[in-house]
């Protein structure tokens, strides 16, 4: 963020006022923290479908619905809903650099169930906070 590589609304200019150091006592800092999802609403029966194309296209980086640390793929039940739109609305539109394995997937996706199915995706990793 702190270079502008990644498009950002806020973050970048956020990112600009600290130094490595603080980004590394920050990196220390979160590391030490278990991961809490965010509690939200979100639409049952979205979530049902969004659960599906989960399966189907995010699954094989994104294990155990995107709450596994391990997977190197980043967290995605449970984060906030705005984020994930925000985000994926991002990769979609080729405004934020997507992994090609990624990208291929989610194109995929919306070509075969169109752009709601991307709403599903996000209502689907909401409801994993929700426990």
């Amino acid at each position: 963020f702190k270079s502008g590589d990644i498009p950002s609304t806020i973050m970048g200019r956020i990112a600009k006022g600290y130094t490595t150091e603080e980004f590394q006592q920050m990196g220390d800092y979160f590391a030490a923290k278990s991961y809490v999802p965010a509690k939200q609403e979100f639409d049952a029966e979205l979530a049902e479908k969004g659960k599906k194309y989960h399966k189907k296209y995010c699954a094989q980086c994104h294990d155990e619905a995107g709450m596994l640390a391990d997977d190197e793929a980043g967290f995605l039940g449970g984060q906030w809903k705005p984020y994930l739109h925000a985000t994926l609305t991002d990769f979609v539109a080729g405004d934020r650099h997507a992994p090609k394995k990624m990208n291929k997937k989610l194109k995929k996706m919306i070509k075969k169930k169109g752009k709601d199915s991307v709403e599903a995706l996000i209502e689907y990793y909401a409801k994993k906070g929700a426990k």
